[in-house]
């Protein structure tokens, strides 16, 4: 059993980070998470990579992750999650874990007592917190604490959508999965492929609502647990993907939004890091469209407005003083860009073959290759 010493500095960590993954049009969180740790000032731990696909990037990327590792599947069930969790906790020697997929998130909150039992920190919200933020209690949430959101309707079968109108909903709609993914469609054809589309990737229910036309306006902060929120940072999308998720942002200053969110996680008593999605209508009604249960793939833009959330969130953890933050400022822009990164067949070997990347320089690697 691993255990993390009292008098181990958090500098000093080995920190393991999922969502490796670098898709474009959906990266995972988990390198802009690392970024964000490895470049910090005093940190000369190591950060570890856990994902599912021998080709997520992060796992081999040696500038943001000294080692990367392959996990079960959350779908695959708990006790097979937990058992490779453990088996990788043991051989790396973990200190904490940083969650940033929501579809970990659940397995997380239930192994939380037994890693804290082997000396693994982590801060993550409890099976009740997670399930109030669910996009189907949404309207409820909200209605506790006066907040405008869509209605939301849930579909199991894909004839929801030629009586829509029984339900007071008109086209367009925006169709989501339970996890994941979000389609805009104009008629009950498109709303059908869609509906057949995310139910095999994400399950039953596939989520319905109606469509809200406004600018999107996303705010990411830490909750203390006890009803605190610490070191938001406020974001307005400039530039998205298919998929809707920000390849372009900027910072901004919305004391509605700081406000409202502010009300969410008191509310909720939530703990660890939180994504609060949401959308300000032509009317100026601020609608709230999603809670995420971890850190935003934006998360690198907290550094530009001195606000190293992951950082804060290892602070928190190890229970010292957490650095003093700036106030909120705007005008900090991302521009996400797409990079390639170059490995050995070696390496991609090895992790296929034994679920862990190999040891040693990288660097010196592609030298080699490099040379033949």
């Amino acid at each position: 059993m691993t255990s993390v010493s009292p008098l181990k500095p958090w500098t000093e960590w080995t920190v393991a980070i999922t969502g490796m993954n670098a898709r474009p049009e959906n990266p995972g969180p988990g390198i802009a998470v690392a970024r964000c740790i490895r470049e910090a000032a005093g940190f000369n731990g190591q950060i570890v990579g856990l994902g599912y696909d021998a080709l997520d990037a992060g796992l081999h990327h040696r500038e943001f992750c000294d080692r990367g590792y392959l996990m079960g599947f959350p779908s695959e069930g708990q006790e097979i999650f937990a058992h490779r969790l453990i088996e990788i906790i043991e051989e790396a020697r973990i200190d904490a874990i940083i969650p940033c997929l929501d579809s970990e998130l659940l397995i997380f909150a239930n192994l939380a007592d037994e890693l804290a039992r082997r000396g693994i920190r982590t801060m993550v919200p409890n099976r009740v917190q997670l399930r109030a933020r669910d996009k189907d209690r949404l309207p409820e949430l909200c209605a506790s604490i006066g907040m405008a959101t869509p209605d939301c309707h849930r579909a199991t079968e894909a004839s929801f959508f030629d009586r829509c109108e029984d339900h007071g909903l008109t086209y367009p709609l925006v169709v989501k999965g339970v996890f994941y993914d979000a389609h805009i469609v104009h008629d009950a054809a498109q709303a059908k492929r869609s509906f057949e589309m995310l139910a095999a990737n994400w399950g039953y229910p596939v989520l319905v609502q109606p469509f809200v036309q406004g600018q999107e306006f996303n705010l990411t902060a830490i909750g203390d647990g006890a009803g605190g929120m610490v070191g938001a940072v406020s974001m307005r999308k400039r530039a998205v993907t298919d998929k809707g998720k920000a390849w372009a942002g900027i910072t901004i200053l919305d004391p509605g939004l700081e406000e409202a969110a502010t009300r969410l996680i008191a509310q909720l008593k939530w703990r660890g890091p939180l994504e609060i999605e949401t959308l300000r209508a032509e009317d100026g009604t601020l609608y709230l469209i999603e809670i995420n249960p971890r850190f935003p793939a934006w998360t690198y833009l907290t550094t530009g407005v001195g606000r190293n959330l992951p950082v804060l969130l290892l602070q928190l953890l190890s229970g010292v003083p957490p650095m003093t933050l700036p106030p909120q400022r705007a005008g900090a822009l991302f521009i996400r860009h797409a990079q390639e990164l170059v490995i050995g067949i070696d390496d991609l070997a090895a992790i296929s073959t034994t679920g862990a990347t190999q040891l040693g320089d990288q660097t010196a690697r592609l030298r080699r290759l490099q040379a033949t």
